[in-house]
């Protein structure tokens, strides 16, 4: 038996409906707010030197990212914010994560690669951010 068969799928989609529109307006406060730290190596360098500025940490893949080194960093990167009480979200889909951030989801004409975002650290937000779940 699992959650679904207990609550209803309805109920279920919902709470990861809002819990989505959640995180994508705080990601979109903290970035006019410029308070994000984008990919692996810049948010381990900041998780280094000042890791009680950060607040969430969040991971994202995609159905394909197979990519052991990247496992071992996530893995890391989690045992760290564990370590240092950092909230951790585990998402799917870069897709919408370029989306939200401006940043192309594939490389452009030129052969420039997007940037890593594996990765995205949400330090200290300056104003105050409500976001109401009912």
């Amino acid at each position: 038996m699992t959650l679904e068969d207990l609550v209803g799928t309805n109920m279920t989609d919902n709470r990861r409906d809002r819990a989505t529109e959640a995180l994508e307006a705080l990601v979109e406060a903290a970035r006019r707010q410029d308070c994000l730290t984008v990919g692996v190596y810049e948010s381990a360098k900041l998780l280094n030197v000042d890791p009680d500025s950060v607040v969430l940490c969040v991971l994202a893949t995609d159905e394909e990212d197979k990519d052991i080194a990247l496992q071992i960093h996530f893995m890391l990167l989690q045992a760290f914010c564990c370590d240092n009480d950092i909230n951790i979200v585990r998402i799917a889909g870069m897709h919408r994560l370029a989306q939200l951030l401006g940043e192309p989801a594939a490389a452009d004409d030129n052969g420039n690669e997007p940037h890593d975002l594996h990765c995205i650290l949400v330090t200290w937000i300056s104003e105050s951010f409500d976001y109401a779940c009912e």
